[in-house]
């Protein structure tokens, strides 16, 4: 008798795609449904007025000249819509994986409305989903105020332009080749659009620049919600101008901050290299603009830590840390604690607080003109947590590293380099995930909106979708602690995706 063999099977893990249930917006009209008649012309929208009045601003050729420009309302047509869950069970199927009904790739009621509804472009609200849209970002962005009244929603803006500092350079156009060459036609996009979003060609050089820059920032001002944030990043070249024309559209006082942050260990240069680019982060509305504070774990010997060289070991003992334990702290043994020491007074006489305290039977004082920084009821709890040790003539006060483990992130990032085995480098503009990361974190909460109109290598929208961070987390409450080497908040431990809006594929 035949040995009765059995299939092996194995449970594969289900697939999940990121859904805004709660979220709609209007139904663009899917292309092949687009004729002047469904979809007529609303003509132009005149933007900007330049009043010489105001006080002095940054004054480039063609701006006094031309005191306003128009530009198109056009539509957003629905070219192609792609869901990965419906792809990635549609090819686990074709391998045999068994399963119910396959559903097609536009098979979602809730992503195409009947015909009737279909042809009334913009009437009707749809399911959310997260956009890519390839096109001009002024005319872009024009169409999502005008046709899809997306003004005052966009919670942060992201926008990473050409730089403006060499007005020929070509761009990358594969992954795999990153050696381009400036003016080279091997190295040439065969594409129009692609030439006009990437390369940095302007008839009047820094003056084409700045008209180019300042229209998109005056449209992304109106799609910024009244509690949002905009982020230009930008090299040191042009950083004096950028800032300039940001005080102009914002107002100078809706300035943030300006982030430096590292992008190279080194750069060749006969002086000082560049090894860091900007952000310049302004608000639509400082007093009212959403603010997570960010923090970093703190290591001893690094920033924030350097003071932390003592130990307490399991026992009870104390000690100074040697150098090789302080670059390797995690090969302490279990249940020591690093510490530092913190002064226990203050200048000024405060009543009881400058009476003497004994300690290990001897007796100390504040000082003249000084005072304790505590109640001698409280230096009591402090000795009996064993809180307190001597150092020379005084007593100081024991402050452990897992007290408060953390220190906030200010603005200088000079962990931001991108190459490393976390965080490949695949293009020669790649911005960090981490300096997005903290961007977005700083500025919104799940399911806010973001938008790049340069869109770039697309780290915004991988950002936005994934917001898995390893080294950053954000204490919203006082009381959130630590749970594990991911940190988040904790109600975000696994991630909370950002609702990704669009990003310009072509953004010039």
């Amino acid at each position: 008798m035949a040995k009765r063999t059995t299939k092996k099977t194995t449970k594969k893990k289900p697939i999940e795609s990121y859904d805004h249930k709660d979220k709609k917006r209007a139904n663009n009209p899917p292309v092949g449904l687009v004729t002047p008649e469904t979809d007529p012309d609303k003509g132009k929208k005149a933007m900007y007025q330049y009043d010489p009045h105001l006080d002095p601003q940054l004054v480039w050729a063609g701006k006094a000249e031309h005191t306003s420009f128009e530009v198109p309302t056009v539509s957003l047509h629905v070219h192609e819509r792609i869901d990965p869950r419906t792809i990635i069970e549609a090819t686990r199927r074709r391998n045999g994986d068994g399963g119910n009904h396959q559903m097609l790739l536009f098979e979602q009621p809730e992503q195409n409305p009947p015909l009737r509804e279909a042809i009334e472009f913009y009437k009707h609200a749809k399911g959310w989903t997260n956009r890519l849209i390839a096109g001009d970002s002024l005319l872009v962005m024009n169409s999502l105020l005008e046709k899809e009244g997306m003004a005052g929603k966009v919670q942060m803006v992201y926008i990473d332009p050409p730089y403006g500092i060499r007005y020929g350079s070509n761009f990358q156009p594969f992954v795999n080749k990153r050696d381009v060459k400036d003016g080279k036609d091997d190295d040439l996009t065969q594409e129009p659009e692609m030439i006009r979003a990437f390369r940095d060609t302007w008839e009047l050089g820094i003056h084409s620049y700045l008209t180019y820059l300042r229209d998109r920032l005056l449209l992304a001002r109106e799609l910024l919600h009244e509690s949002g944030s905009c982020f230009v990043q930008i090299s040191d070249e042009n950083l004096h101008h950028v800032r300039e024309l940001l005080d102009e559209v914002f107002g100078h006082g809706n300035r943030c901050a300006l982030i430096p942050f590292r992008t190279a260990i080194s750069a060749p240069s006969n002086i000082a290299g560049a090894v860091a680019d900007f952000l310049l982060w302004y608000a639509k509305d400082r007093t009212r603009v959403k603010f997570r504070r960010l923090y970093q774990l703190k290591r001893p010997g690094e920033a924030g830590a350097s003071v932390y060289t003592f130990v307490e070991e399991a026992a009870g003992t104390r000690r100074r840390l040697t150098s090789e334990e302080i670059r390797n702290v995690e090969g302490l043994a279990d249940g020591s604690r690093v510490y530092t020491t913190t002064g226990l007074e203050n200048i000024g006489a405060t009543g009881s607080s400058t009476s003497a305290y004994e300690f290990e039977g001897r007796t100390y004082h504040p000082g003249s003109h000084r005072h304790w920084l505590t109640t001698i009821e409280g230096l009591d709890r402090l000795k009996s947590a064993r809180r307190i040790v001597v150092s020379g003539k005084s007593i100081r006060y024991v402050r452990y590293l897992r007290d408060f483990p953390a220190i906030a992130i200010e603005n200088l990032w000079g962990d931001t380099l991108t190459g490393s085995f976390t965080d490949p480098k695949r293009y020669v503009v790649q911005t960090n995930t981490k300096v997005i990361s903290r961007c977005l974190l700083m500025t919104t909460d799940p399911g806010d909106l973001v938008f790049d109109p340069t869109c770039g290598s697309g780290t915004t929208a991988f950002v936005a979708e994934q917001w898995l961070y390893e080294d950053t987390f954000n204490w919203g409450n006082p009381q959130d602690q630590l749970t594990s080497s991911r940190f988040g908040r904790i109600s975000s431990q696994a991630g909370d995706p950002r609702i990704f809006q669009f990003g310009i594929k072509y953004a010039f």
